[in-house]
């Protein structure tokens, strides 16, 4: 029998599910035909892939061994795909964007429109998700670009510093100042011991940076609401006394979000474009990240690169 594509996308559904009613389901074939492929492709091989005798099923140290082969043998393939059908006058394309949450209330909607009036025929595919994520995304194939910041980054991520970004703490409005005379003084740190807090939840890298400066400063807030949305921030500090911290370009754009200063000021923070070291470049990467360069200049981003 011929080893045919479909063989390694059957393996690496079961693999990754450990159950062949969720693997065919997942495929839109029937639980047979897909015991009936494993078991070619196991005797095309000539060795067992998979142990079917537990609860769930299991790679063999055999299957494991392939698995790890298989899967970037699809993913050079995929990026193959992508090179034919890469235009070089961009009239048509495909992107696909992780992005943290920030970055969606701020940077999302201008980047799309640009990229949208310079190349229509790009498809943007946004992923809003942590930072971690991103690049086990990156990794893994599943994104070509994206937007977090500069750290520790895992092997083979690569980083292009795009400009800084600082935070600042946020309320309602004037009537929800921490400042009890109403002034636009800074407020100390240790003020925040007594403030209730909506911040993002611990998954994230804002919150993880937020949490660092209050451990710091020896200061433990209530942390009255947790979300994993920055829309959901806003509207929770709009309509409660709650306060919450932002990036400077947010609250510049929420006319109803008050920025109060803190004293120490929260720490900068280095935004950052990712991708993978070997990756395909396609036409569509090239654009976005020349057009991300030009519009955080454009836009007046303190250390834009």
């Amino acid at each position: 029998m011929a080893l045919e594509l479909r063989h390694l996308r059957y393996l690496l559904a079961v693999a990754g599910h450990g159950n062949f009613t969720r693997a065919a389901e997942e495929l839109h074939v029937s639980q047979p035909t897909l015991s009936q492929q494993i078991k070619q492709l196991e005797r095309t091989l000539g060795s067992q892939l998979l142990d079917r005798t537990g609860r769930t099923v299991r790679l063999t140290d055999a299957g494991e061994a392939y698995v790890q082969h298989a899967r970037a043998a699809l993913h050079q393939l995929a990026a193959a795909e992508r090179a034919v059908h890469d235009v070089r006058d961009l009239s048509r394309g495909r992107l696909r964007l992780a992005v943290t949450p920030t970055f969606t209330a701020y940077l999302v909607g201008p980047l799309t429109a640009e990229l949208h009036g310079r190349h229509p025929g790009i498809t943007l595919t946004v992923r809003e998700t942590t930072q971690d994520r991103i690049e086990t995304g990156l990794l893994a194939d599943e994104f070509d670009l994206g937007i977090a910041f500069r750290g520790v980054h895992l092997p083979g991520i690569t980083a292009t510093d795009l400009f800084t970004e600082t935070l600042t703490l946020v309320t309602g409005g004037s009537g929800n100042s921490p400042d009890p005379e109403g002034g636009s003084a800074a407020l100390p740190v240790r003020a925040l011991a007594e403030r209730q807090l909506a911040l993002l939840s611990g998954d994230f890298a804002t919150r993880g940076h937020i949490d660092a400066y209050l451990e710091r400063h020896g200061v433990s807030p209530r942390i009255a609401v947790e979300a994993n949305s920055i829309q959901a921030l806003t509207e929770v500090v709009q309509r409660t006394r709650l306060a919450t911290v932002l990036p400077d370009a947010i609250t510049h754009d929420h006319p109803r979000l008050t920025p109060v200063p803190l004293d120490p000021a929260l720490p900068a923070r280095t935004v950052a474009l990712l991708g993978r070291a070997d990756a395909y470049r396609s036409a569509a990467t090239g654009a976005f990240t020349r057009l991300v360069h030009e519009l955080v200049r454009a836009r007046g981003y303190t250390g834009a690169a």
